[in-house]
C-alpha cells in the first residue's frame, strides 16, 4: 500500500479522494449517532460540506471521458447535490424519515457503492492498494466482496449496539 500514485494525481483528484475518505469515515459515524441532538446536527453539517466538496471536486476530474469533459459517473454528482438539497429541506420541514433515507440513500450510493469502483484495476486508489502495477480484477474482486463482508458485521454490530443503547430522537433541540 502506497499514497504515492494519490499524490502524484492532480489537486482536484486529491482533493475529491480525501474529502472522500473523511466523508466515509464521518458519514458511518453519524448514520450510527443519536439523532437529532446538536453534535448530530453539528457533524451532519460537516459530512454535507464534505460531500459537496465530494461531488464538485468530481467535475473537474476528466479521466473518462464520454460527453466532452464528462462521463456518466458526473452524473451521480448532480444526482447527490441534489439529494443532499433534499434531505435538508425534508428536515427543515421536519420529515425525519425523509432526511434519514435520503442520507443514507446519498451515503451508500455516492461514497459506498461509487468508493467501490475507484478500486477496479486501471484506478489510482486500486494502485493505492495494490502497488504501482495494480491488482488483478480477481484481487479486486476479493478486496471488494471482503470489504462488504466486513462492513455488513461492522454494520450489524453498530446497529445492535445502537437498539441496546435506544433511539433518541429529538427533532426540537
Amino acid at each position: 500500500m502506497s499514497l504515492s500514485p494519490l499524490l502524484a494525481a492532480s489537486p482536484a483528484i486529491q482533493m475529491h479522494a480525501y474529502s472522500a475518505m473523511l466523508a466515509f469515515m464521518l458519514g458511518a459515524y453519524v448514520l450510527f449517532l443519536p439523532k437529532g441532538d446538536s453534535t448530530h446536527k453539528r457533524l451532519g453539517r460537516a459530512w454535507a460540506t464534505l460531500m459537496v466538496i465530494v461531488a464538485t471536486t468530481s467535475f473537474f476530474i476528466w479521466e473518462s471521458r464520454v460527453f466532452g469533459p464528462f462521463s456518466p459517473i458526473h452524473l451521480l454528482s448532480v444526482s447527490a447535490l441534489v439529494l443532499l438539497g433534499l434531505a435538508i429541506r425534508a428536515a427543515r420541514m421536519r420529515n425525519i424519515k425523509a432526511h434519514l433515507r435520503i442520507m443514507q440513500s446519498t451515503y451508500l450510493g455516492a461514497l459506498v457503492i461509487a468508493g467501490w469502483f475507484t478500486f477496479m484495476p486501471g484506478r489510482i486508489m486500486n494502485e493505492v492498494v495494490f502497488g504501482p502495477n495494480g491488482g488483478s480484477p480477481l484481487q479486486s474482486g476479493v478486496f471488494l466482496a471482503s470489504s462488504i463482508l466486513g462492513g455488513t458485521a461492522i454494520l450489524l454490530l453498530l446497529r445492535h449496539a445502537n437498539r441496546r443503547r435506544g433511539p433518541r430522537i429529538n427533532p426540537a433541540e
